[in-house]
């Protein structure tokens, strides 16, 4: 694939940095829907007939999303490569978008899975293909601030989501979410596409017609399956419509099959159409080419290490009593993986694509880095929750955002960097400031969140870790080729992820144990509470058993973010400053 603006000269038109831009927002946005259903899992639940005091029934609504933006990386970052940045960008966002219909619409679980499985993938796609973007725009010694600007924005969403889903709870429900996420992606598919370069010799077609009254027969009837307006159902007439043919099943009534008969001609004239509104023929193509079988392979892969510890319980369990099954499933095809790439003629990961230590080391260090900081996402809250806000979970999650304000400024800053320090010494530097801020949170006693000194361990700690994003992106795509920096981008972030689901589970056991080790020491209620001030003493006891808890998974993490920087400092020692490495990479002595 060639660039847009020739990476190689260092001019990057103002067009080229409106479309990273507005690829850097859908990131954010994505980013943003990761976390929005913190507060409104509650009201999913409710709307999709799950009771509220069943909370493991939705589960798959969260590892649904999981294992969409996850298990299908891979195989987008690899069309990303054949492709282009633009097409898969745009497809990423209307799968977002349609994601965000079907979740607006579910109405039992399957469904609502569905959506955000789908909202999972296009969100998941998005990172790396504007990554490969940012490779593309810019030249090697220019990379680390547009990288920084990039992992900036995703950690942005992050914070942004818990507060966009409580401002549009606080007016409306829990669906109102997913159709302004509707809107918002289907906006940003249309602005990127308008600001792709396109040939002049290009003849201008003529709108699908046919495609698009295909395409409104198929959303008009499926929002009335999903709907069901009370209007229509108590017709005599239009009412028959929606009485199943056997079962209860709303997609076998009349409505849902002409619904999927709308649909199937959708799909037939995109296949076969002369000039279609999607070309499903062309994507088609690039599926085979870009490896579809070992993209399964290695998705079936994923998704059972994914299911493994995305599906335990983490009070009690690393991963869920199926989990062996689905680890020995992942390990079944990864070996079916690894054989089938070695005889593909040409697989999802092209052979050599990441031979240079730089860039396996990348993946390497990335999976550290995910297990650190998913016991900062989750644990920093949970400590608040178990010291000073028991009863009140938002005031606990605001604390973590101290924390996420930090990390962008650190991303930025990191980017900036590496243009005169080597990635593995930034890497390490962050690092090692994120293994700081943990042993400052051992330290954290029954009030301390309360008090200014608490910032101290979530400002260091958020910086370190912001330091450390752009780095290991600029060293993977540094010593990567440029037709495969999508598919590399992908893999980077498929490590993070996987680190944070086996680093959850393992910090967290760890943490039990030392609970269970100080709950020995309480004496048996009956013994202690038999007073409002002795109940109050009892109290205590437990949440000091609970603090000691966080600090065993503080110093795991602590340690998790140790082991990150000696990798970083070992792995990366042949990557210097992106200036010095952009004349290595020219004159070939990289």
């Amino acid at each position: 694939m060639t660039s847009p603006t020739g990476a190689g000269t260092g001019e990057v038109s103002r067009t080229s940095r409106l479309l990273l831009s507005m690829a850097a927002v859908a990131v954010a946005f994505a980013a943003a829907d990761t976390y929005v259903v913190v507060l409104a899992l509650p009201d999913m639940m409710t709307g999709v007939g799950v009771p509220i005091d069943q909370l493991q029934r939705a589960a798959p609504i969260v590892s649904g999303f999981l294992l969409g933006y996850v298990a299908m990386l891979p195989l987008i970052g690899r069309i990303a490569d054949l492709r282009g940045r633009v097409p898969v960008l745009v497809m990423a966002l209307v799968l977002f978008a349609l994601g965000s219909l079907v979740t607006t619409l579910a109405y039992d679980m399957p469904s609502i899975v569905a959506g955000r499985f789908l909202q999972g993938v296009g969100g998941g796609g998005l990172v790396p293909a504007t990554l490969a973007l940012v490779a593309d725009l810019y030249p090697v010694e220019r990379r680390g601030v547009p990288l920084g600007v990039v992992s900036a924005v995703q950690e942005i969403g992050s914070v942004l989501g818990p507060l966009f889903g409580a401002a549009v709870l606080a007016v409306s429900d829990w669906r109102a979410i997913f159709a302004v996420n509707l809107a918002v992606g289907l906006v940003l598919a249309a602005a990127i596409r308008s600001l792709a370069p396109h040939e002049r010799s290009t003849p201008r077609r003529r709108p699908d017609l046919v495609g698009l009254v295909l395409l409104l027969a198929t959303l008009a009837g499926g929002a009335t399956v999903f709907l069901r307006p009370s209007s229509l159902m108590r017709d005599l007439t239009w009412g028959q419509l929606f009485i199943p043919f056997a079962g209860d099943g709303r997609w076998l009534t009349p409505l849902g099959a002409l619904t999927t008969g709308a649909l199937v001609l959708l799909v037939a004239w995109c296949w076969y159409g002369p000039h279609p509104l999607l070309d499903l023929r062309g994507w088609g193509r690039v599926l085979v080419e870009a490896d579809l079988v070992g993209a399964l392979l290695l998705a079936a892969a994923l998704g059972g290490v994914i299911l493994a510890f995305a599906t335990a319980d983490p009070k009690i369990e690393v991963f869920s009593p199926r989990g062996r099954w689905y680890l020995l499933g992942a390990l079944v095809a990864t070996a079916a993986f690894t054989w089938h790439v070695r005889r593909a003629a040409n697989p999802l990961v092209p052979r050599g694509a990441l031979r240079r230590t730089p860039a396996w080391g990348a993946l390497l260090v990335s999976f550290f880095v995910g297990a650190a900081l998913i016991a900062a996402l989750i644990d920093i809250p949970l400590f608040a929750r178990t010291t000073v806000y028991p009863d009140d979970q938002l005031p606990a999650a605001l604390v973590l955002v101290r924390f996420l304000l930090a990390l962008p400024v650190g991303a930025v800053l990191g980017g900036y960097l590496i243009r005169f320090l080597s990635p593995g010494i930034v890497t390490a530097v962050g690092m090692l400031l994120a293994a700081t801020g943990f042993v400052l949170m051992t330290r954290w006693g029954l009030t301390t969140i309360e008090e200014p000194i608490a910032n101290l361990a979530l400002v260091t700690g958020g910086l370190g870790f912001g330091l450390a994003l752009a780095p290991v992106n600029a060293a993977l795509l540094a010593f990567t080729d440029d037709d495969v920096h999508g598919v590399a981008s992908a893999f980077v972030v498929v490590a993070r992820m996987v680190g944070m689901l086996v680093g959850i589970s393992a910090l967290t056991t760890i943490g039990l144990r030392r609970y269970y080790a100080e709950q020995l020491a309480v004496p048996p209620v009956q013994e202690v509470c038999d007073g409002k001030s002795r109940c109050k003493e009892f109290s205590d006891l437990l949440r000091v058993a609970g603090i000691a808890q966080e600090h065993a998974v503080f110093w795991g993490a602590a340690g998790c973010a140790v082991l990150a920087a000696v990798l970083a400092l070992v792995l990366f020692r042949q990557v210097g400053p992106t200036r010095l490495a952009a004349r290595d990479l020219f004159t070939g002595s990289a």
